[in-house]
């Protein structure tokens, strides 16, 4: 029997707009449901700021309905991977995803194939916790036990470790993302995804800086940031990130523990990872 979800953060999001969609959708017999960080948000017990959507139907068809229906679409640059965006009543933009596999990855971008099987589709997510959907009636589905993984504050990857990393390799800093937000302990990581991502933390040297700052900046004010550094320097990651080989550890821990029960005074990103490094040059080819 699945679990439902009926909590009052669950109720809040279900605005005018969303269930218009999700009217729509089913009323042109196709499947929707909402996915990703707005379900791992909400069985954490928070109301997400944006809510994703999955489904059955492809762009084509998705495009054909809002036409038909004079809905008024945004841009249609994330199309070729499935990605629609809708704006509603003026007021709410959704992005809904069809559902889709990899079938060829290079460590950076995935060329995708559309597919109507929703756990092929949460088989290539990257974290157990990122693979859950929720059904309009509250309902958890949950093929890789992210729901159980989110109530024992534990981080994992989706299948194998290897295979998710090699996949896309921005996902290693991910990992140390998300363990900051879910785990209650700062030295209860997964054996297998630590060893998974020491012998692949060179994939990074191959992922745009952008992409990179994009997550390592919420990493070095986070919570358990001066653990997770450690972790990182431990695994080799530091060196394809663009840091030195020695890191200051200590005085990045130093500054940590100085906001670490008031992270939201903590440094600016730069100034945390300015605390790592030993000279002005070493800024320079951060």
């Amino acid at each position: 029997m699945s679990q439902k979800l009926q909590t009052p953060q669950f109720k809040n999001i279900w605005n005018e707009e969303l269930i218009y969609l999700f009217d729509l959708f089913e009323r042109y017999g196709y499947e929707i449901r909402i996915a990703g960080g707005a379900v791992r948000d909400l069985l954490m017990g928070f109301e997400p700021h944006d809510i994703d959507l999955a489904t059955t139907a492809t762009p084509d068809q998705m495009k054909e309905i809002f036409e038909k229906e004079n809905i008024r679409m945004l841009h249609t640059n994330g199309e070729k991977h499935g990605t629609v965006t809708v704006r509603l009543n003026d007021k709410e933009n959704y992005e809904i995803t069809t559902l889709r596999i990899d079938v060829l990855t290079d460590g950076r971008h995935a060329e995708v194939q559309f597919t109507e099987d929703w756990k092929l589709d949460a088989n290539r997510r990257d974290l157990t916790i990122n693979s859950i959907f929720l059904d309009r009636d509250g309902s958890i589905i949950d093929f890789f036990a992210g729901y159980d993984d989110i109530k024992h504050h534990r981080i994992k990857f989706v299948g194998e470790p290897a295979t998710r990393i090699q996949e896309d390799y921005l996902r290693i800093l991910r990992y140390f993302r998300f363990y900051s937000r879910i785990c209650l302990d700062e030295n209860s990581h997964c054996i297998q995804s630590i060893e998974a991502i020491k012998e692949n933390a060179s994939g990074l040297k191959g992922i745009a800086g952008e992409r990179i700052w994009v997550e390592f900046r919420k990493i070095v004010c986070s919570r358990f940031a001066d653990s997770l550094m450690k972790k990182i320097i431990d695994t080799n990651v530091h060196k394809f990130i663009g840091l030195p080989d020695v890191c200051d550890l200590k005085e990045f821990s130093r500054i940590y523990k100085i906001y670490e029960n008031n992270l939201k005074n903590i440094p600016l990103p730069i100034t945390m990872v300015c605390s790592l490094l030993h000279s002005a040059k070493e800024v320079l080819l951060f």
